[in-house]
């Protein structure tokens, strides 16, 4: 972890596995750029790949890159998910879902507590 003191609900996210409030987080600039781990700075996202899911939480159709994060299955709530975390730092991200946008097919719903934007 990098030398920052996390949030209650960055810490709450990322190292407890719970979920921020839907529609909580202001999102993030429209610019161009990567979403990186709030924890280890490891990059997980484009801007490019974002799309407005509806949700309530930034959602996107694939990582930045393949090992950007890694996945496990959650059977937490009472259901069968699939969890994402960092790669790096194992910080959870939030979940995939089967139903994104083409060529994917993915929606990688995420925590905004668990991202920090860097403009490219």
């Amino acid at each position: 972890m990098e030398n920052k003191k996390l949030t209650r609900m960055e810490h709450a996210v990322t190292q407890l596995g719970e979920t921020e409030p839907p529609f909580s987080h202001p999102g993030f600039p429209s610019k161009s750029g990567h979403l990186k781990c709030v924890c280890c700075s490891n990059e997980l996202f484009s801007t490019s790949q974002k799309f407005d899911s509806g949700s309530g939480w930034p959602s996107f159709s694939s990582p930045s890159h393949e090992d950007a994060v890694a996945t496990k299955i959650d059977h937490s709530h009472g259901m069968k998910r699939i969890e994402v975390h960092c790669s790096k730092c194992q910080a959870h991200l939030g979940h995939v879902f089967e139903d994104g946008p083409a060529p994917s097919g993915l929606r990688y719903c995420i925590n905004g507590v668990a991202l920090k934007f860097q403009e490219t």
